[in-house]
């Protein structure tokens, strides 16, 4: 049996179905209600609370650890203590490109180094951006047939979720992955207005870009997230460091194929904009 942590995500919906298809057992984790496939088994936890999660790893040979935006409260030894607990033999975390290149990340880096010391086989993901961000767009879209957002020109690699579970499985499922931290990314930079034009195009609609200044998107951005991540965001979006722009080959390696383009997710998603 594999446990999933963070089940109902972008990532973790996806790795469910992922995990099913491949025959095995599931149990999935959300710290809220939620519905899964037939055979999946639910539980609710919170990872900041390792007791509760000690039913969710009970019987797992492996688990898939994806941490909440706050993480203060969250101790990585308990947590993977109690996963050993419970029959855990090898553990993917999906951590951040950030740990390279942004101090923010620090706690994620802690995670890491915590993984590396249980003695627990373990398998590092650290994702680009996610595609999916462009979700943020999809309400204007719609109704307006518009998107904003700043540095419209700025491109990076943003990474399909997809391509992020599909590399999670593989290391859950196969310990040749064991002791190894994979880069992902998606095939090649790619800018906000370019992304909206790839919506618009999935779409069959013109959809107009609007460039926001700095000031005006950290007042947006400022509405749903703490100032001071949304100051790293916007240093990530304006001013990304070379390893940021930088193309990885980890997912042709272990899949066996290219990246998933941005093209390819929003033609998978176009009614959310539709």
């Amino acid at each position: 049996m594999i446990t999933v942590t963070g089940a109902t995500g972008n990532v973790g919906t996806i790795l469910v179905s992922t995990l099913i298809a491949a025959g095995e057992q599931v149990s999935a984790v959300s710290r809220g209600a939620a519905e899964f496939p037939s055979g999946v088994v639910h539980h609710r936890a919170d990872l900041s609370d390792p007791s509760s999660l000690a039913p969710a790893v009970d019987g797992s040979d492996a688990l898939f650890v994806l941490l909440p935006g706050e993480m203060a409260d969250i101790d990585p030894h308990k947590i993977f203590a109690t996963a050993e607990a419970g029959g855990v033999r090898r553990v993917v975390l999906l951590s951040s490109q950030g740990v390279v290149s942004r101090p923010m990340h620090a706690p994620l880096g802690a995670f890491e180094e915590a993984l590396k010391e249980s003695g627990l086989g373990w398998t590092v993901l650290r994702p680009a951006g996610f595609a999916s961000n462009a979700f943020m767009w999809a309400e204007s879209a719609r109704t307006a047939r518009m998107a904003a957002a700043p540095f419209a020109d700025v491109a990076l690699p943003v990474v399909d979720p997809a391509d992020i579970a599909a590399m999670a499985a593989a290391a859950l499922l196969d310990a040749k992955h064991d002791g190894r931290t994979y880069t992902v990314t998606g095939p090649a930079p790619i800018s906000p207005r370019e992304q909206v034009a790839a919506i618009a195009a999935a779409v069959g609609a013109d959809i107009g870009f609007h460039e926001l200044s700095r000031d005006d998107a950290f007042t947006a951005m400022s509405a749903f997230m703490p100032a001071e991540a949304v100051e790293a965001t916007l240093a990530i979006l304006g001013e990304p460091t070379d390893h940021e722009r930088t193309v990885s080959a980890d997912v042709r390696e272990v899949l066996g194929r290219p990246a998933g383009s941005f093209a390819g997710w929003a033609a998978r998603n176009a009614a959310a904009f539709a």
